[in-house]
């Protein structure tokens, strides 16, 4: 195999638009994507983004705009002269062909030298474990071996760009944690520009150094799950990754100090508030996570913004218990840590809830 400093290509996307007919699907997209970084494309289905990758790969109508990995532009170009690599969804194996084979097949149509073909497709083989099953068709195979047959037959021609389009969605649960898991290894062992299309927020999230959130064609944000996940641009964004409150309302100033009053006719002050409070802020977001439930006769933290409400509805999920608490007709969920011999707070208990100001986020829409 060669150098991971050889594999590593930057992709950019200036003025992406395409359109199937008259329905225009990518909308003016712009993206850089950094050498040996693995990126997501994250979002609902009709949201662009196996779209968005099938357009980098060369599938699918020719786009406006630019692709360029590593400074050409091969917007134009067909499939086979990009120099990327594609994992399907289906695999896409050949079924009468050998997994050593199989994982051949791409350097053969390339005419590389036999001897070569032998001691790459015995390196690439290697590499996912599946050497010793070299010999086996893929239907005597489990679906995690098959997936690593796809993997281990892209990666050996040595592409610059590594593109997976939602290459889990047919194994079980458990064995989908364990392969994220060693996609992402098997990644950063390779030094790999690798791009990864899922709906799976946990997908994302797990394996993705950055991502791009898409909605109807558009990039949404793009930044590191973290920072997506705790500083949302918008109220998609916010919702579309785990469950968040929105409140909403609007802000004011009362002597100088900034408030969120909601439509319900809760007053949450600003004060301590990290983020930039937007005159035109039309909703107040917070993570269950984020906000404590007691007792009403318990004091509140110093600083901390406090609602009462009344539990609406309590759901214990094993590791945590969720409350909906009805606060002057907003529902407020709570997600406290479950510790065994705790007394839950049950429907109908008149509770305080606290959030921190640094855990609120004031959003325009």
């Amino acid at each position: 195999m060669t150098s991971n400093q050889r594999k590593s290509a930057a992709v950019i996307i200036e003025d992406l638009n395409l359109s199937f007919g008259t329905t225009h699907v990518l909308k003016g997209v712009n993206l850089e994507i950094k050498p040996g970084e693995f990126f997501a494309f994250l979002g609902p289905s009709g949201s662009g983004k196996s779209t968005l990758l099938r357009a980098i790969a060369g599938f699918g109508p020719e786009p406006k705009g630019r692709i360029l990995i590593d400074g050409e532009d091969i917007a134009r170009h067909p499939p086979y002269k990009r120099d990327v690599g594609m994992v399907f969804q289906s695999y896409a194996l050949w079924p009468h062909l050998s997994v050593r084979k199989n994982v051949a097949f791409g350097l053969e149509e390339r005419r590389v030298a036999v001897q070569e073909i032998k001691s790459r497709v015995e390196a690439a083989l290697d590499m996912v474990g599946l050497l010793d099953l070299a010999d086996r068709r893929p239907s005597q195979l489990s679906g995690g071996q098959q997936q690593r047959v796809a993997f281990a037959r892209t990666i050996v021609v040595e592409p610059k760009v590594l593109l997976l389009d939602e290459p889990l969605s047919n194994l079980d649960a458990n064995l989908r944690v364990q392969m994220r898991r060693d996609i992402r290894k098997l990644q950063q062992e390779l030094g790999l520009t690798t791009i990864f299309v899922t709906h799976d927020q946990e997908e994302a999230n797990t394996t993705s150094d950055r991502m791009a959130v898409l909605d109807q064609g558009v990039i949404q944000q793009v930044g590191s799950p973290m920072e997506l996940y705790d500083s949302p641009s918008s109220l998609f964004v916010a919702r579309f990754l785990g469950t968040a409150n929105v409140l909403e309302g609007t802000v004011s100033a009362t002597a100088g100090a900034p408030t969120f009053r909601t439509r319900d006719g809760i007053e949450i002050p600003l004060t301590g508030y990290q983020g930039q409070v937007m005159k035109n802020g039309k909703a107040l977001v917070f993570r269950p996570q984020n906000v404590m439930i007691r007792n009403l006769d318990v004091p509140s933290g110093p600083k901390a913004t406090t609602l009462t409400g009344t539990v609406s509805h309590m759901e214990f999920q094993g590791s945590i218990i969720r409350y909906a608490v009805d606060v002057k007709g907003s529902v407020v969920m709570v997600d406290e840590i479950h510790h065994r011999g705790s007394e839950p707070f049950l429907a109908g208990s008149s509770v305080c809830l606290e959030v921190s100001p640094k855990q609120l986020s004031v959003l325009s829409g």
